[in-house]
Formats: structure tokens, sequence, C-alpha cells
């Protein structure tokens, strides 16, 4: 194995066993078989790209479906002007959209944060992939479910919060999404954006994120630096925004997988189920 192949085999393996994304409802729902053949795609699928270069631009045919690896991507768009909002942000483990079978024509542009790397599924592959993987496919409308929760969200933060609020829950939804709600204290994780990019993604001036991160430190002891957000007192932080994780499903595989079986798979016998293991090391 290359050293590329194995980078890109521990990527996944990493992104199998997180608690938000593909992971758990993946492992849930594939059989053993199943999983070793979409293991195997989002390894040859691999590509990587520069920091704030394009995956994808409005106006363009979906050509891919994308499960980010390593890195942030971010869903934006672009006025006239120059003007850019933020729609969405893309982590580990998380899939993109699934353009490729809803749309002819994409309405929104993604691009990488910072250096990225992204499996990049064709269509004739991913035909294949679900023709060997029928178990896929629900699993991957559970993700496109938890992806418009999270754009649900997003709305009322910029609609109805104030900008201490805003930044607050998105340095929540942020931790969570990486490291799950602690259950006391808190902790550390990757924080990728720039104030800029967060003033993007809030509907805020940069000059205004910076005052409310300056806020945050004096009252919550909240700190970026080096791409890494610590949160000492999240339940302090989360009171702040009111923030509740409820709309990210967290710890829900044994449910949305019996839930998808009853939708999509009711004709599978116990041989074409994932084997039990599976499931419980999901829960």
């Amino acid at each position: 194995m290359n050293v590329r192949a194995a980078r890109n085999a521990h990527l996944i393996s990493l992104i199998q066993g997180g608690h938000m994304g593909l992971g758990e409802i993946v492992n849930g729902l594939l059989t053993s078989r199943e999983r070793l053949i979409w293991e195997a795609s989002l390894a040859r699928n691999a590509r990587d790209y520069m920091k704030r270069a394009d995956l994808a631009r409005e106006g363009e045919r979906p050509v891919a479906l994308r499960i980010i690896l390593a890195g942030w991507a971010q869903k934006y768009k672009q006025m006239p002007d120059g003007r850019r909002q933020i729609l969405g942000l893309v982590l580990p483990g998380e899939l993109c959209d699934l353009d490729l079978f809803t749309v002819a024509r994409t309405d929104h542009s993604i691009a990488a944060v910072r250096r990225l790397s992204v499996a990049e599924i064709s269509r004739p592959d991913a035909q294949r992939l679900f023709e060997q993987c029928p178990n896929l496919a629900p699993a991957l409308c559970w993700a496109a479910i938890i992806g418009a929760a999270v754009q649900r969200e997003w709305t009322i933060n910029i609609g109805q919060r104030n900008a201490l609020e805003r930044v607050a829950q998105l340095l929540c939804e942020i931790y969570v999404r990486q490291r799950d709600v602690p259950s006391g204290g808190g902790g550390s994780c990757d924080f990728l954006l720039t104030q800029g990019q967060m003033a993007e993604a809030m509907g805020l001036t940069q000059v205004h994120v910076n005052r409310v991160v300056q806020q945050l430190r004096l009252r919550c002891a909240v700190e970026i630096r080096n791409m890494r957000l610590e949160i000492p007192d999240f339940a302090q932080l989360a009171a702040l925004a009111s923030f509740n994780a409820t709309y990210l499903h967290l710890g829900e595989p044994a449910m949305l997988v019996e839930r998808a079986r009853m939708l999509f798979l009711p004709d599978l016998d116990g041989r074409d189920r994932p084997i039990d293991g599976a499931l419980s090391s999901a829960i």
C-alpha cells in the first residue's frame, strides 16, 4: 500500500468511527461486504483541494457525490458585487449534498475552507455502488435529512439571534458536530474558520465578529487560536446561545436504522442485514 492509499484508509477509518456524518448509520445499515465496497469506493475516489478552491460552482451540472474525508468545506452563494453568504459547513464524514441525483444545475457553490480531502464519486460509479450496496441509499437520505435540519438552525441563527448569540451558537454547533455534547466542563476541537468567514456565515461584519469573540473570551473564557477552539465551560456558552443539540440527532443510530429498514428495506432477509455487532457498536 502506497503512502496516499494508507492515508486515505486512515481517514476513512476515522470518519466511519465518528458520531456525526455517515459513520453511525453506515455501520448500522450496511452489511460487512457492503461496508468494504463503500470504503473502497471512498479511497479510490479521494481527491485533494487547496485552500479556497471550488469543488463545485453555482450553475454547473452536478458531476459527483461528495463525502468529506478531511478538512472542511463551505457552501456559499456570491452576489454580483462580490458579497458572499456562507450557507453551511461540511465536516469530515459528512455528505456535501445529493445534487447528483436531484437537480440539473447546482444552485450554490462549494469550496474548501482550508486544504481538503474529499471522495468524489461519479454518477456511473455511484449507480454501480447503489447496485452493490442496496442498504446505502437510506443512509445517504438520512445524511441529507440531518443537513436540512442544520440548515433550518442556521436560518434561525441569522433571523432571530443577536450577534453574541449567533457566534456562541456557531461555536457550540461546531464543537458538538466534532466532539458530542460534553457531560461536564468543556474541551477543544478543530476550528478552521477565519473571522472573515465567520462574518460571512452569520450576516455580520468582520469587525463585529472580532468584538463578539473578545466578549466571549471575557464572559466564557472561549479561545480561538491556531485553528483550535477551546471551550472551558460548554454549558455556559450553550446557555448564552440557547443552544439545543436536538436538531443534530446525536445518539440515534439504532432508531434511525430501524426506521430506515421499515421505509426502504422491507424485503431484506436476515442474510442481507448488517451483522448484530455492527449495529451494537453504533449504539
